[in-house]
């Protein structure tokens, strides 16, 4: 395989102009790519030609016509050996150059510099540090699950084997949650119970209020009847000067028994009089101690 060399110059003639600096021309008309071959579009011919050297770059003899091996004149172009001047930050160019290839590109073939990968899910969380309904019986099924598991097959299925690391009351991470859970649900047991119970009461008593109606029709419908519809019905008039339908000058004003009333009254009377006397008695013999 043949080895390729760097181009180099020949001659140390030059064109006799200005040396021609790359930031006075547009960024699309030169190439200087790091390990690539630098590269040029002559300001006089706008044709893409090579640049040659290794510390005085000048632009590589070429002519006007591209047809000279037809027979045309081969005539040279003014830029031959024209000397170029890197005076750009070449990283920076670069930078926009490679965003500009990017935006031409269609959109179908565009590629994010950076690749997102989707992130793995997460693991499910262990059995024991589900969030549920947890109650008396669960949290004492699962408990008890973890303590004690079946292993084997066949015959040997019914040898229970609990967990290696839950030995007396020492438990595993996951034993001391499902314990923890267990007591938290035997402590809360009584209060869980009083609530239901009251639940209950409460819907009792709503299912009784929303039947009220029918039960009050069906103890109309067994006391009730014409009696008690016309003695409800029924308006007596007031007796003029009275306070109320209750007082009036037809109630009776005297006792019936005059004679009893007498001697009831004479007693209470003597009762009174004892304890009035026996109270300044009482009195005085706490003084005189």
């Amino acid at each position: 395989m043949p080895r390729i060399r760097p181009g180099r110059v020949r001659t140390k003639n030059t064109n006799r102009r200005e040396a021609l600096k790359l930031s006075s021309m547009a960024p699309e008309d030169y190439n200087v790519r790091p390990g690539e071959v630098k590269s040029i579009a002559c300001p006089d011919c706008r044709t893409w030609r090579r640049i040659m050297g290794e510390k005085v770059l000048k632009i590589r003899e070429h002519c006007i016509s591209d047809k000279v091996a037809e027979g045309e004149k081969h005539v040279l172009c003014p830029g031959t050996d024209q000397v170029v001047v890197i005076d750009i930050n070449v990283r920076r160019w670069q930078v926009k150059q490679d965003r500009l290839l990017r935006e031409a590109m269609p959109q179908g073939n565009r590629r994010a510099a950076q690749q997102f990968y989707k992130p793995l899910p997460a693991p499910a969380a262990p059995v024991s540090r589900m969030n549920a309904e947890i109650t008396l019986e669960s949290a004492r099924q699962a408990y008890l699950a973890h303590r004690t598991r079946i292993v084997g097959r066949g015959r040997s299925a019914a040898r229970p084997q609990g967990c290696t690391f839950c030995v007396g009351g020492q438990h595993c991470p996951d034993g001391a949650i499902l314990a923890r859970r267990f007591v938290f649900a035997l402590q809360a047991e009584p209060a869980r119970r009083e609530a239901r119970e009251q639940r209950e009461r409460q819907e009792q008593r709503a299912a009784r209020q929303q039947s009220a109606p029918e039960v009050r029709r069906a103890q109309w419908a067994k006391r009730g009847g014409e009696p008690v519809e016309t003695a409800n019905n029924r308006c007596a008039e007031r007796i003029a000067g009275s306070l109320s339908e209750f007082r009036g000058p037809q109630l009776p004003q005297a006792p019936q028994d005059p004679e009893g009333h007498d001697r009831r009254q004479a007693e209470l009377g003597k009762q009174y009089a004892a304890r009035k006397t026996s109270a300044p008695s009482a009195a005085c013999l706490s003084r005189a101690s």
